[in-house]
């Protein structure tokens, strides 16, 4: 019994249920973030070089693929070796957005814990009962 005990007390600790939620808000943070880059991003990027589906972007390497076929099925030519990278340039850009939320995310975070470390410190005042036991104290080391 002294394992599920065990296993209670680290899954209820306040780092666990941290983690659970960093994780948890991570991933929606991760779905905005690849929204932002499906639908806003993309298009403006796209629009300059003139395709609108990233993913279907590839080089044939070797053999040959007829036509304007879509990634699958070119992937599907016999013999053809296909050069797959729209959809590698869509998740670097989705990562770099990524890391830059998060890198603003922690730089905020850094500048509000340096304020806090720099605003003074109060002592608030002693209570009557604290005042009545520093006396007895003293008291007590005169003797």
């Amino acid at each position: 019994m002294g394992f599920v005990k065990e296993f209670k007390e680290f899954a209820v600790k306040g780092n666990v249920m941290d983690l659970a939620v960093g994780v948890i808000i991570g991933g929606a943070f991760g779905k905005i973030i690849d929204s932002v880059v499906k639908d806003l991003i993309m298009p403006l990027i796209s629009a300059v070089i003139g395709s609108v589906d990233f993913s279907n972007m590839y080089v044939v390497l070797k053999g040959e693929v007829a036509g304007n076929l879509a990634l699958e099925e070119a992937r599907k030519v016999p013999h053809a070796v296909v050069f797959a990278y729209g959809n590698f340039i869509t998740v670097a850009i989705n990562f770099l957005l990524l890391a830059f939320a998060v890198f603003l995310l922690v730089k905020g975070i850094n500048a509000m814990k340096r304020k806090e470390e720099a605003a003074p410190v109060v002592a608030p005042e002693p209570t009557k009962e604290e005042i009545l036991l520093a006396e007895i104290r003293d008291l007590l080391k005169s003797k």
